[in-house]
């Protein structure tokens, strides 16, 4: 039996809200619409890298998310991210090696990983990674981003994550206008914050 599921793959940095609120939406979107999500890393200490000093800790989470991908191949990402995001963000954990290894546990994940976070290791897939998705899409963004089918774009920024049938509908409507031959950008202000569950 196939699985006539269409692949959705997303770019995520750990340390941004609004990629796991992005993240969550499409987990969400998996339950309504015959999508399947797949996950990629890309970092904001990359994306920023000459704008401004970008500090040790926020290569943290990139790195060891890489180097298990590396060693145990993309399927534990999904689990990885889930259990970093969930403490980072939903339990306002510290960004700290003692949260990832503690994700890693959580997601059933070998706990030597946690060394890549102080390592140089993995910066080249790191990066490769991280211009896969931004190539894309282009400069002017950040993370998350959403491919799918050939249509590529930055985003959503929502707050809360819709659930449900409202999931289903904000990615039709996600779809319809990214896949527009010549639509860029449809935006306003943003007057909420992140709602975690």
């Amino acid at each position: 039996m196939t699985d006539e599921r269409t692949t959705v793959d997303l770019w995520f940095d750990p340390l941004c809200p609004w990629a796991w609120m992005a993240s969550r939406w499409l987990l969400e979107v998996e339950k309504v619409r015959p999508v399947r999500a797949r996950w990629h890393v890309m970092s904001l200490a990359v994306l920023n890298e000459g704008r401004e000093a970008q500090p040790e800790e926020r290569w943290r989470g990139v790195r060891v998310a890489i180097a298990a991908e590396q060693r145990l191949g993309n399927e534990v990402l999904g689990p990885f991210y889930t259990a970093l995001g969930t403490r980072l963000h939903n339990r306002a954990e510290p960004y700290t090696v003692e949260t990832i290894a503690a994700a890693l546990a959580d997601a059933g994940l070998p706990a030597d990983l946690v060394e890549a976070a102080g390592s140089t290791d993995y910066d080249e897939a790191l990066r490769k990674s991280h211009h896969d998705g931004m190539d894309r899409v282009g400069q002017e963004v950040g993370t998350p981003v959403v491919s799918v089918e050939g249509v590529s774009f930055f985003g959503p920024v929502v707050s809360p994550a819709p659930r449900g049938e409202a999931a289903g509908r904000l990615w039709d409507g996600v779809l319809l206008v990214a896949g527009t031959d010549g639509f860029f950008e449809l935006k306003r202000s943003r007057t909420r914050e992140p709602i975690f569950d």
